[in-house]
């Protein structure tokens, strides 16, 4: 039986506070939207809520359940979640998978990672040596299941949820974790809006065909009542979002 898969939104980082203080101070030329931030970490705000998803995961969701796993973008914003919101499962043994495929879509400073050798400096709880080795590559040829594109995209998609469904290492009823990104879950995951430290928990349903994705199976995921409107922690928009929605044909 596949596990139950919680998928969590990094909490705010450092190009997400930018964009937000040139939202709201247009008046500001000193403003910047934070695109060009190189693999930003979590702001002030971002580690303070990354801090609360773990107590309301410690007391909530988790208190009575078991996590069989967690995987992670090896971006600098989701490993710091990961240890601050999850650091307490992973005292407790839970293993922990940096995986390239749950990293952010697009090409951009910001959502570009460094090499394995810094991340494994700078991040010493995490064992990257089973870390693609192209990672962070998202531009040349060796690096084109990352690139952004409406096809690459959502192969990863389709890649990184077969991946942890097909997980034989969880016992029946374990949950796996997975810290990862906005842009990527919203468009190729799971249709859903997530803002920063929120979570939503779904179910596996069977593969169905999908003839505009060139036959290929799609998985299919069943959001749990618990979190279906807004998010486990109540910040998240409801709209739902259709699947490859705004992607380039390129």
């Amino acid at each position: 039986m596949p596990p139950s898969v919680v998928l969590i939104r990094h909490a705010e980082a450092l190009h997400n506070a930018a964009k937000e203080h040139m939202l709201t101070h247009p008046d500001d030329d000193q403003a910047v939207t934070g695109e060009h931030f190189l693999d930003p970490g979590l702001s002030d705000l971002g580690r303070k809520q990354a801090a609360e998803l773990g107590e309301h995961l410690k007391g909530g969701l988790l208190a009575n359940r078991k996590v069989g796993l967690i995987v992670v973008s090896p971006m600098r914003r989701t490993l710091e979640t990961c240890l601050i919101a999850l650091g307490w499962l992973m005292d407790q043994g839970v293993r922990v998978e940096p995986d390239a495929r749950w990293q952010e879509l697009w090409d951009k400073p910001c959502d570009t990672g460094v090499p394995a050798a810094q991340l494994a400096a700078e991040f010493p709880q995490f064992d990257f040596s089973r870390l693609d080795p192209v990672y962070p590559d998202k531009t040349s040829p060796a690096g084109a299941a990352y690139r952004y594109s409406r096809s690459a995209v959502l192969a990863r998609g389709r890649a990184a949820l077969q991946d942890v469904r097909d997980r034989s290492g969880c016992a029946d009823g374990e949950l796996v974790l997975v810290v990862t990104h906005s842009g990527f879950l919203r468009r190729s995951v799971a249709g859903r809006w997530f803002a920063n430290a929120d979570y939503r928990v779904f179910d596996f349903a069977p593969p169905v065909v999908d003839e505009e994705e060139d036959e290929s199976a799609r998985v299919q995921l069943v959001e749990w009542d618990l979190t279906r409107e807004h998010g486990g922690l109540g910040r998240s928009s409801a709209e739902v979002v259709e699947w490859g929605d705004g992607l380039p044909e390129r």
